[in-house]
């Protein structure tokens, strides 16, 4: 009995240390000992071996099912509206207006989006060329070789006896580092001291929980990055986005006001930085909360704002929609492209089949977190754009930047139907070929018509 209470006594002090010495303490002055970085090149070797050896499997075993390609439709290059013009001018040289076949356009386009639309397909994991050697993305492929077995269980092992308890620790580190480091500043009075011990804390726990999750990001341009005074919008994956911009510094969040634990971290947070949480109603009343952003950009002194426009998580992909209401503000914008490495763990969050728990869950059990962050250049609005056209311009450089496709359907479908304006657009577009005027002529456009 006493050797087995010398060995607890042991583990728990290399634990200890592990945890204090070898992470924590790095972590709050931003350093790293490379310990990661070391860890996620082993698991490229590991994953490419094991992206051979399904390959090789595939050959010698053709039982084993191959994974469905991502894409089922073979698309044209140009766009609808490109299409439609070269339908009307084949109708114009033909010599005639209408004709039923007409019809078959929109029938084919109609077939498209039932199969494989462009929607539906964001709000799911984004899949993997191979295999990466977790459970929940298995194809089979486990059981291709014993080899590719005896990995597999070694992973297992890994994840959930070693990196969850260690990753568990550290977010309940850092969470109790963030509330009663934040009340304690709090009790400050304001000045220039207060400011820079809250965002000495916030720094310190976010740094804390991403080492808490492996992760491993990589800053670009981090010239560009966010000054204060200005607003920082950003394409959105995972909750964990707030993490990740806030391990490179220290931003003034907006959202909605929470009850129980979340509740207790949003109100210790506020007594040391100025976020802005709005109450459920306030957020219905669009003034409101335009008024009291603008209040906060026009403090030069205040920390900028996070905003995620599209305003619902989308998988990895994509960027969609950016609501115009961040964009009507005005000051300064900095566009922010994340993009995570999916062959280390999805960090896509799909609210509506996961609980905030049992994603994080997921994400604790995971290899790690790899991602990318580019820093844009500000942009401003221009003159004669209005905001819908600045979320837009935003949006496509965005995009760009992350390689990301960038879609102009709106993320609240994910949840909502489809906007009358979305389908009197599609209405507008059949008459141009019914009637053989060009699809971007305005002038024929008549969403109230009876005849569509």
């Amino acid at each position: 009995m006493e050797d087995a209470w010398r060995l607890a006594s042991g583990v728990l002090q290399v634990w200890v240390f592990v945890v204090l010495v070898l992470i924590m303490l790095p972590a709050m002055f931003g350093l790293s000992l490379g310990v990661t970085g070391v860890y996620i090149q082993v698991l490229v070797q590991i994953l490419e071996w094991a992206t051979v050896r399904i390959q090789r499997g595939r050959l010698e075993q053709p039982s084993v099912p191959v994974p469905l390609p991502s894409g089922i439709i073979e698309r044209g290059a140009g766009s609808t509206e490109d299409e439609l013009r070269q339908l009307s001018r084949a109708e114009s040289r033909a010599g005639r207006r209408f004709c039923l076949s007409d019809v078959l356009f929109f029938h084919r386009k109609g077939v498209e989006s039932i199969v494989d639309d462009q929607v539906t397909q964001r709000f799911s994991s984004e899949e993997l060329a191979s295999w990466n050697l977790l459970t929940r993305t298995n194809q089979n492929f486990r059981y291709i070789s014993l080899r590719l077995t005896v990995f597999w269980g070694v992973g297992v092992l890994v994840r959930y006896c070693v990196l969850f308890p260690l990753r568990i620790t550290l977010a309940v580190i850092g969470l109790n580092w963030l509330v009663l480091g934040t009340t304690a500043v709090g009790l400050l009075p304001q000045s220039s001291v207060k400011d820079w011990l809250s965002e000495a804390v916030h720094l310190t726990c976010y740094r804390i929980c991403a080492r808490g999750l492996s992760a491993t990001v990589r800053y670009h341009d981090r010239e560009n990055r966010p000054r204060k005074g200005g607003i920082c919008v950003a394409n959105h994956t995972t909750p964990i986005d707030v993490v990740i911009l806030a391990n490179d510094g220290c931003y003034a969040m907006v959202g909605q006001v929470h009850g129980g634990l979340l509740g207790v971290i949003q109100r210790s947070m506020l007594r040391s930085c100025p976020h802005v949480w709005f109450e459920r109603s306030e957020m219905k009343d669009r003034h409101t909360v335009t008024s009291r952003l603008r209040e906060h950009v026009a403090a030069k002194t205040k920390l900028p704002i996070l905003i995620f426009p599209e305003g619902t998580c989308i998988n990895n992909t994509s960027v969609m929609m950016f609501k115009k209401g961040s964009f009507e503000i005005g000051g300064i914008i900095y566009p922010v492209a994340i993009k995570y490495d999916p062959r280390f763990g999805d960090a896509f969050w799909n609210s509506s089949k996961f609980s905030m728990v049992s994603y994080l869950l997921r994400m604790m059990t995971s290899w790690a977190i790899v991602v990318n962050v580019w820093y844009l250049p500000p942009m401003t609005l221009q003159e004669g754009e209005d905001a819908a056209q600045f979320a837009n311009r935003v949006k496509s450089a965005i995009a760009r930047r992350g390689g990301l496709l960038d879609l102009a359907w709106d993320g609240g479908l994910k949840r909502g139907k489809v906007k009358d304006s979305f389908k009197e657009e599609q209405q507008r577009l059949y008459s141009s070929v019914v009637m053989g005027y060009p699809p971007d002529d305005q002038s024929h456009a008549s969403p109230q018509s009876p005849d569509l």
